[in-house]
């Protein structure tokens, strides 16, 4: 049976495509105590950057018509063959629901968004606080630029100032045309939803392929490993560029987060040429140490023979088929 539909809903809530516990049974205690005597380096001893972007970059289109510029954990701005997307943009200290508690930011932003090039697009995946931000969302509902979301994420930036018909809602599969070739496709991911602990799975969650004439990239927001990248790869694939989260992973909540090996195969499934790590290296939202997910990629990649693309946050780094490493987290 397929794993590429429209998403499920039971009971009101939406389902992930197959069954996933959010958190492992049975173990808020022992997780308690992981937490209380995890002596890992989780927040830098000394924090990374502070990092820069020359914008008078983007005055000039990239050489092979695709560039990316990560701002950090799964805020990219992505230009692709002259259009320019934003996705889960995050500028806020803190992923949270308090400017005063929460995970906060390893380094600032490397670009301020009055700054940003104009785009043509803005994607948010889910409703999580890492991936959808009340204040950034606010700044830019003085702008004119699109959003695309999943299903019924809309509420949230309509509460945040976006216009009405600014937002496109997508479920599983929906495919949106931006015009000239362009095509935006949302599809299935293994994660949940909720900005608290009373609207789980009400809204949904997604990952989304994004088509050019010239270039096929994926961003996998959050996700665990499933059988699904495997469809995806067979049916959107092969794609030049998959960006997929690397951090976060713990085998407490094994089901919706990949860490670097399931990552490293997931990349494989989707028939991906360059493999982007993504969430990682911006917030402490695990216990592992803050460059494990990054240390093991590497090691992972080398003995799976995958080419990495790992530029330095705020680095406008052109994509041009083959592996590029900025090592900018042993500086």
């Amino acid at each position: 049976m397929s794993l590429l539909h429209k998403a499920l809903k039971r009971g009101g809530k939406f389902q992930n495509p197959v069954p996933t516990q959010v958190m492992s049974q049975g173990n808020m205690g022992s997780l308690f105590g992981a937490y209380l005597t995890n002596k890992n380096e989780v927040i830098p001893r000394h924090l990374p950057g502070p990092f820069h972007t020359d914008t008078s970059i983007y005055r000039i289109p990239p050489a092979t018509g695709l560039r990316i510029t990560w701002i950090g954990h799964s805020s990219l701005l992505i230009e692709i063959d002259g259009k320019r997307i934003l996705t889960d943009p995050v500028w806020s200290k803190r992923a949270s629901f308090s400017a005063f508690v929460g995970p906060r930011r390893f380094f600032a932003p490397p670009i301020a968004l009055a700054d940003l090039p104009s785009l043509d697009a803005v994607i948010i995946s889910h409703d999580h606080y890492d991936h959808l931000d009340a204040p950034t969302i606010r700044w830019f509902a003085g702008q004119q630029v699109p959003f695309y979301c999943s299903l019924n994420v809309g509420r949230y930036l309509r509460e945040f100032g976006i216009q009405e018909n600014r937002i496109t809602e997508m479920d599983w599969t929906d495919q949106v045309s931006l015009g000239e070739g362009f095509t935006l496709t949302a599809l299935p991911a293994r994660h949940f939803s909720g900005r608290g602990l009373f609207n789980r799975f009400t809204t949904l969650w997604s990952s989304f392929a994004i088509r050019s004439r010239a270039h096929n990239i994926y961003f996998g927001a959050d996700s665990g490993m499933y059988a699904g990248f495997a469809e995806i790869g067979a049916s959107y694939g092969p794609f030049d560029l998959t960006m997929l989260e690397i951090g976060a992973s713990n085998p407490y909540w094994a089901d919706i987060h990949m860490g670097p090996v399931h990552a490293a195969e997931a990349h494989l499934a989707l028939r991906g040429t360059l493999m982007m790590p993504i969430h990682w290296g911006t917030f402490n939202l695990a216990l592992h140490a803050w460059k494990e997910p990054i240390q093991t990629l590497l090691k992972t990649a080398a003995a799976k023979q995958i080419a990495l693309f790992a530029p330095q946050p705020g680095e406008p780094a052109t994509v041009s088929g083959k592996p590029y490493i900025n090592p900018w987290w042993d500086r």
